[in-house]
């Protein structure tokens, strides 16, 4: 069957089954045609699809990358063909899917944001550790900076999981995955400062979590956001100003400072080395910087 009959059968499978939006459509229709282009270019004798086979589909990524495409535009594209492909094996009308093997470019990983030393100490500082409330949210900060948690493990921290004396506190993870982790001399001090005036906040003595609300209830994860999110919105001109951007800051800093990666991924609780990977990169790129900007022969 030629190409262009299949190519036809699979936009109307977008519309009608998959029920692609315009957008995607469009983006499907227009990385097909441009694969016709390529078969073109290159010479294919055959626009019979059965014809067509790995190695003739496989030069497509690079025909792409030449024309400046950046990796989400080609991962786009490329997928578009597999699915076509995919299609026409399904429907039974090629024996062999030629493009199942074709690879999928990755996308580059994102680097965390993270804050600087400074950052952290001007909004533990400018928080009053005479007040509950202020000294519940100079806690929290601490905590998490401290020891790398997720804000929803630390929301869900009770009082008989922190252990003062061995300066550690018992974390929940994903997957349930329970782990002990260290907790800073300074996290210490101020999580004492805090349960000393918790129970001005707590009417209920039966309320177990360590970080309350005003009303004494269990403090959200909404509400944890607002609070992190306002006091940083004082100290830094980083764009991500959300809970998670202290555990970021931890790892990093960790690294910084010669922590193997090792203890690090165990800290964090990450169940692969890794997704821990991720913050050497941020350090290796803080280094080029600094070599960069300070280096005569850079």
């Amino acid at each position: 069957m030629q190409i262009l009959e299949v190519i036809e059968s699979f936009r109307k499978y977008l519309k009608v089954e998959k029920n692609y939006s315009e957008k995607t459509f469009e983006a499907y229709d227009y990385a097909l045609n441009q694969f016709l282009d390529f078969l073109g270019e290159m010479e294919i004798n055959s626009l019979e699809i059965e014809d067509i086979e790995l190695n003739d589909i496989r030069p497509f990524l690079g025909w792409l990358n030449d024309k400046g495409y950046s990796k989400t535009s080609l991962k786009l594209k490329i997928s578009a063909i597999k699915s076509f492909f995919k299609f026409a094996h399904k429907k039974g009308i090629i024996e062999k899917n030629s493009a199942a093997l074709v690879p999928t470019p990755k996308l580059d990983k994102k680097l965390p944001s993270f804050l600087l030393k400074d950052e952290i100490n001007r909004v533990i500082d400018s928080l009053d550790a005479n007040d509950p409330i202020q000294a519940r949210n100079q806690a929290l900060i601490e905590l998490l900076y401290s020891s790398g948690l997720r804000i929803s493990e630390a929301l869900n921290i009770l009082l008989s999981d922190i252990d003062l004396s061995r300066n550690s506190v018992r974390v929940l993870g994903k997957g349930q995955k329970e782990r002990t982790v260290p907790v800073g001399s300074k996290a210490i001090e101020s999580l004492k400062n805090y349960i000393k005036l918790r129970n001005l906040l707590i009417p209920d003595k039966r309320v177990n979590f360590l970080f309350i609300s005003k009303s004494g209830a269990k403090l959200s994860p909404v509400d944890a956001y607002r609070i992190i999110n306002k006091l940083l919105k004082t100290v830094t001109e980083n764009s991500q100003k959300s809970p998670h951007i202290l555990r970021h800051t931890f790892a990093t800093h960790l690294l910084d400072n010669g922590a193997d990666i090792q203890s690090v991924s165990e800290m964090l609780g990450h169940s692969s080395l890794s997704t821990t990977q991720i913050y050497t990169h941020v350090s290796v790129e803080r280094l080029k910087k600094a070599y960069k900007k300070s280096h005569p022969k850079a």
